[in-house]
């Protein structure tokens, strides 16, 4: 991946849950890994979380570390990744106000990331221009660290399309190649892509309380994992596999290894789902399965984030580093643009 750069990130609206995790936490650790970028980014996007949670600002605030603390435990390094606060970075929104330029009002508001959101949220008819303008001030965050590479969930890719047309916009009319086009990465496993909430609904969600936390004890996932709604039927009735959440989040998190641990009466997922369709396995095996699976991945992720919960001098520190090396990278994009504009009066 040399010459590639990577930029990510999540709103701090609260712990991380699964679905970050298999949607994007768990392609940034392997990008990480394999390593050979020019620079890697991930910034915990405080002032977009702002734009519907103004009146809440402590709900921000306290969920800094906490997001934080999440991409430390699956294993993100910040000896090889440089974490930021997105409102400690000036020429973000400076770069924000130029892009707006580039694009209509109708543009925006059709954006389907942009509808379905706003769908969820209680705004009535008081959308905040800030929550509209998340798609503009989402192609500042990536273009001012030129970052080419995305490590996103499949719901993001409308928001990466505009990006690209302001790139193209940009560079066309001042005819000056600064702005980098970006591309997203997403995870290769399709159930990955988009993991439903605990309660069947088409996206987990913070907001909708219908999570597996990445912070969540053995208790609390086996209370959620049970609590999971399955199709009515008898024990010797075939199983239905279609929208079956349990399987959604099986296709997600389990391999050939997690049944030889917790399941040996079958080889592999599919062995299972040909059983399970035939009659015969009951609902409530198939929870206690996924329960186990489950565990064995977030035990060690928890473990790690309760080690590292206590230090909040040591991750306040990383942010204050990482958010002072963003400033500079920032900065020296946002002179370019200014550049090409024409705007740099004093320079």
């Amino acid at each position: 991946m040399k010459g590639n750069i990577i930029l990510t990130g999540d709103r701090p609206t609260g712990r991380l849950h699964i679905g970050h995790y298999v949607g994007s936490l768990k392609e940034r650790v392997r990008m990480q890994n394999e390593g050979g970028y020019d620079a890697f980014y991930v910034m915990i996007a405080d002032a977009q979380a702002l734009t519907d949670n103004a009146e809440n600002p402590e709900k921000i605030r306290n969920s800094v570390t906490e997001v934080l603390l999440d991409y430390l435990a699956v294993g993100l390094d910040p000896e090889r990744v440089t974490f930021f606060v997105q409102s400690g970075v000036t020429a973000l929104p400076e770069l924000t106000a130029y892009y707006m330029n580039f694009v209509p009002y109708s543009r925006v508001v059709r954006n389907p990331t942009v509808k379905s959101e706003i769908a969820t949220k209680d705004f009535g008819r008081s959308v905040p221009i800030g929550f509209i303008n998340y798609p503009i001030s989402q192609a500042a965050d990536i273009t001012a660290f030129k970052a080419n590479l995305i490590p996103v969930g499949e719901d993001q890719e409308p928001m990466l399309e505009q990006t690209r047309e302001i790139v193209r916009a940009f560079n066309r009319i001042y005819k000056k190649n600064v702005l980098v086009e970006c591309e997203a990465v997403l995870p290769k496993n399709k159930a990955s892509l988009r993991l439903p909430g605990t309660d069947g609904n088409e996206k987990m969600s913070k907001s909708i309380g219908n999570c597996i936390y990445l912070a969540d004890d053995a208790a609390t996932i086996k209370k959620k994992v049970n609590s999971i709604v399955t199709f009515p039927r008898e024990i010797n009735a075939p199983g239905i596999l279609e929208n079956n959440v349990l399987f959604i989040y099986l296709d997600a998190f389990c391999d050939d290894e997690s049944f030889v641990k917790f399941y040996p009466e079958f080889e592999n997922l599919d062995e299972l789902k040909k059983a399970y369709t035939a009659g015969g396995i009951g609902d409530g095996r198939i929870k206690q399965f996924l329960n186990d699976v489950i565990n064995d991945v977030l035990t060690p992720i928890r473990e790690r984030r309760e080690a590292l919960a206590g230090d909040v001098d040591k991750l306040m520190d990383i942010l204050s580093k990482g958010t002072k090396k963003a400033n500079e990278v920032a900065n020296a994009t946002l002179a370019e643009v200014k550049d090409a504009m024409g705007i740099n009066y004093f320079k």
